[in-house]
């Protein structure tokens, strides 16, 4: 008998019920419950028993249980309805999105950092093309201008200080603020008296992500998938290892966390506040974030988070890892 015929037998139909062209790919399950093939599954503790599960099997593990160790998520019983409801709707508007970004985080998981940052732009090109980016931005009301991208460059003995400098947009991730930094950053990298950098932002929030002007505008994706690998700012801050340090404060959102997620130390005011928005956009994280984000918290807790779009403080991104210390 071949090893074909003796293989445990596939369940390709039971998979398409979970389908995100069918529908919300999400499944929320009891502990020991079976796993629905090729769903998004979340286990459920409302008990706060921490039962023995694999956390292989799951995307997301919630538990009632206070201060619960990864990669379960902690929520009080008060807001676990609440929250679950945010998720499902997520799902239900975005099931694509939420589908891939899973998939793509399963994937990264046992990758190497490139390879990673590769697949999560590719995922992300995918999206741009797709229906549910379009129903965001078709609802979207209003133009936004473009902001600048100032960054400035300062050196004093062997560190490197640069400063996001637009504050009046709230640093936002603007193709030129993008191009700045990054080409900064690799004067850095590639300086042959390795200096120290130190990575920070003027005004009242660090960035609150990508410029929402520029969303949509973009017409060759196969180009900006090679633009988002080739000058992806995330990358260079991983290749400068333990010479890199962000300062972070106030609004962290999408990109303006993705990034500095990036680098070997991270160091926050105590009014940080961190959000996901992408998949009520029909989107991914797609400036690193599946990489970065997820080596920083893990998997779970990162899918969590966009699910949901919930924002976390201080307090909780240093006890998941995000953070490391306060900032003097």
């Amino acid at each position: 008998m071949t090893a074909a015929m003796t293989a445990a037998p596939s369940d390709l139909i039971g998979a398409e019920a979970h389908s995100p062209l069918a529908g919300s790919p999400l499944a929320v399950l009891a502990p020991g419950a079976r796993v629905p093939p090729g769903a998004v599954a979340v286990a459920l503790d409302r008990a706060g028993d921490l039962p023995p599960l694999d956390p292989a099997n799951y995307d997301v593990m919630i538990t009632c249980r206070a201060d619960a160790p990864a990669p379960w998520v902690s929520v009080t019983p008060e807001r676990i309805d609440a929250q679950l409801e945010a998720v499902r709707a997520t799902a239900a508007a975005s099931p694509v999105a939420t589908g891939l970004l899973a998939r793509v985080l399963r994937l990264g998981e046992g990758m190497a950092f490139s390879a990673a940052l590769e697949l999560e732009s590719l995922a992300y090109s995918t999206l741009l093309g797709g229906a549910e980016f379009r129903r965001w931005l078709a609802a979207r009301s209003g133009a936004e201008d473009i902001p600048g991208g100032a960054v400035r460059y300062e050196r004093a003995g062997d560190a490197v200080t640069l400063t996001l400098a637009s504050p009046a947009s709230r640093n936002a991730m603007s193709a030129a603020m993008r191009d700045a930094l990054y080409e900064a950053l690799v004067n850095v990298l590639e300086d042959p008296s390795l200096p120290r950098l130190i990575l920070k932002a003027d005004g009242r929030c660090f960035s609150t992500g990508g410029a929402l002007a520029e969303f949509g505008s973009a017409r060759d994706l196969a180009a900006a998938h090679v633009i988002r690998t080739q000058r992806g700012c995330a990358r260079v801050l991983h290749l400068l290892g333990e010479r890199a340090e962000v300062h972070l404060h106030g609004a962290c959102i999408g990109s303006g966390i993705e990034v500095p997620a990036a680098a070997a130390h991270r160091l926050a005011a105590p009014d940080l506040m961190v959000q996901l928005p992408e998949l009520r956009m029909g989107l991914i994280p797609g400036a690193g974030g599946t990489v970065t984000l997820s080596r920083a918290m893990g998997r779970h807790r990162l899918l969590w988070l966009a699910l949901g779009a919930f924002r976390i403080g201080f307090a909780q991104a240093r006890s998941w890892g995000l953070i490391h210390a306060e900032l003097p």
